[in-house]
């Protein structure tokens, strides 16, 4: 039996016990979308408590000369140039009033030379939040590094973790791997939320609680992909992604009400727990333990799933080793296996730069969200309620006309708005033209997520595919620490600088799309070599249709199956 039609065999049996039934419905609305709205909380909420509220420079006295606090602050605090060159209130410098106080308040004059670090401490401004981690610590001024290192912690601990937890899912199961994360996220955060005195621990925390962030969302996603009928591997990406837009629109509305880093942080993160106590339906993939030839445990996998589908048959492993003959299961190295052949090895790369450029984008505008003034959680809300049009979107046209060109167009779209949003940047009479032109680009970046999403589970063999995933979410996370410093210079800098930078990665994110193979109507590779060919054959500008039923010579390759499933049914 050829490969293709071993791969068309495993899809039969999964007929037989049902690939569109209760148990895939319940599966991806518990997980797909339930879990990950929880996930997707625990993995974005430390970007809120890591917010920095406007504050001043305590300069206490203000009793002693008979003035309010507001006319107090406007005498002792210096106006300063911000980044989008507007003269505001320092946040970090107060004037030296010990040479003036044996004056008249009327004859104090301060000069750029009066200028001091704030030495009494600092106001903030509690509007939005009454304690977050930076107001609680300090992490200002000339501590304000301390904000973006975490975050870059945050991205270290994500590939750290993504480069074992990846492997680990092709190695060991992805059913174990989902329960790993479960308890490692929320050790972490819990560790976080002691520790935020000391910034190494805190800084140490942060890693441990992004280790399995990847693995909880890649888990459940390649179980629901692998055991479900290929015209439904879009709408289940679309799940995680109805679930992920839900979880991060909640999330600020959260921290609206409770106001509490400590509070917020427990209550977005502790209930992914309840998930792992629920074990009727997280089961191991089938398809999975076929390819590692666990024969007796794919067929104790395939029964459970006919069982809750309400299929009245029995699979065995000795039906299995007659359906699936290639008892030797293929040798693989790991990540290593990526780059084994050009194809696949060019087809990894490309994957690569899409992730990277893609995740840098996002990571950047949500890090910008709650820095672009006004209500800092409706800003959130907005920038991320824009994600579900988007998939929406994202979906309809990697159905239409392919995970390649939707890819392709919506990085073009964002290296085209990056234009007019740097010259709308400065001027704060454009405003709201830029948030219009950053929610455009935050909706584009959604739909590149969608459709590079789907090319990497579709393009990679079972055998690797949570590998495969693994390396492009190492990479691009590795690259992506750069994202909070690419918002350091445009907060402390120009904000101009940021879009400027984000244009040039989204063009390139463009030109590798391009390059990539299209997999709508293609059959998942099960095997390395089946992957080593994917795209061989495919035209650059052709538009994929769906392909025509099965051929005559494949329904004769498929004869033993077909005879093996009657016999089963009688």
């Amino acid at each position: 039996m050829s490969e293709d039609c071993e791969n068309a065999a495993f899809d039969k049996i999964m007929e037989l016990v049902g690939n569109d039934g209760k148990f895939q419905r319940v599966f991806n609305h518990f997980y797909n979308v339930a879990l990950v709205c929880f996930a997707s909380m625990s993995f974005m909420n430390i970007v809120m408590v890591l917010n920095e509220p406007d504050h001043t420079c305590y300069v206490p006295g203000h009793e002693k000369y008979n003035l309010s606090t507001e006319e107090w602050i406007d005498l002792m605090i210096p106006m300063e140039t911000d980044n989008r060159g507007i003269l505001t209130k320092s946040g970090c410098n107060m004037y030296n009033s010990s040479s003036y106080e044996h004056l008249p308040i009327s004859q104090w004059n301060f000069t750029k030379n009066d200028e001091i670090a704030c030495v009494h401490g600092y106001e903030y401004n509690k509007t939005w939040y009454e304690r977050t981690t930076v107001s609680d610590q300090d992490w200002i001024c000339e501590k304000a590094l301390y904000q973006t290192n975490v975050f870059v912690w945050h991205r270290v601990g994500e590939v750290v973790g993504t480069f074992l937890f990846g492997q680990l899912g092709d190695t060991i199961g992805r059913r174990p791997v989902f329960y790993i994360s479960v308890i490692i996220i929320i050790l972490g955060r819990i560790m976080t939320t002691l520790t935020a005195s000391n910034y190494i621990l805190y800084a140490i925390a942060s890693l441990i609680s992004l280790l399995t962030s990847m693995s909880i969302f890649l888990s459940p996603l390649i179980i629901a992909m692998e055991t479900s009928k290929e015209e439904d591997r879009g709408k289940i990406a679309m799940l995680q992604c109805v679930g992920w837009t839900i979880g991060i629109s909640i999330m600020p509305l959260v921290f609206w009400v409770v106001r509490d880093w400590v509070w917020f942080l427990m209550i977005t993160t502790l209930p992914i727990g309840l998930f792992a106590l629920y074990p009727k339906y997280m089961i191991e993939s089938p398809r999975w333990l076929a390819t590692k030839r666990h024969l007796a445990r794919c067929a104790n996998e395939l029964n459970r799933i006919a069982k809750i589908n309400g299929k009245k048959i029995e699979i065995t492993e000795k039906m299995l080793k007659e359906m699936l003959p290639d008892e030797k299961a293929e040798e693989v190295f790991g990540i290593a296996s990526l780059f084994t052949g050009w194809r696949l090895a060019k087809n990894t790369i490309l994957i690569v730069i899409c992730w990277t450029n893609v995740s840098i984008t996002y990571y950047v505008l949500i890090l910008n969200s709650t820095r672009m003034g006004g209500n800092p959680f409706l800003s959130f809300l907005y920038q991320s309620a824009i994600e579900l049009p988007a998939f929406i979107i994202g979906r309809w046209m990697s159905d239409r006309i392919g995970r390649r060109f939707s890819n392709a167009i919506a990085f073009l779209g964002m290296s085209i708005a990056c234009i007019p949003a740097a010259m709308y940047a400065r001027n704060q009479e454009d405003e709201r033209l830029l948030t219009m032109v950053v929610v455009f680009i935050k909706f584009c970046t959604s739909i590149t997520f969608f459709a590079v999403n789907l090319q990497s589970m579709e393009i990679y063999p079972t055998c690797l595919r949570q590998s495969g995933i693994a390396v492009g979410s190492i990479i691009a996370n590795s690259l992506a620490v750069c994202g909070p410093y690419i918002v350091y210079v445009g907060t402390e800098y120009d904000v101009r600088y940021t879009y400027f930078i984000l244009g040039g990665l989204c063009f390139m994110g463009f030109c590798a799309a391009m390059f990539l193979p299209e997999t709508l109507h293609h059959q998942l590779p099960n095997t390395l070599h089946e992957a080593k060919k994917f795209g061989k054959t495919q035209k650059f500008w052709v538009i994929p249709r769906k392909p025509e039923p099965v051929y005559e010579d494949e329904l004769e390759s498929l004869a033993k199956l077909n005879n093996n499933q009657e016999k089963v049914k009688m």
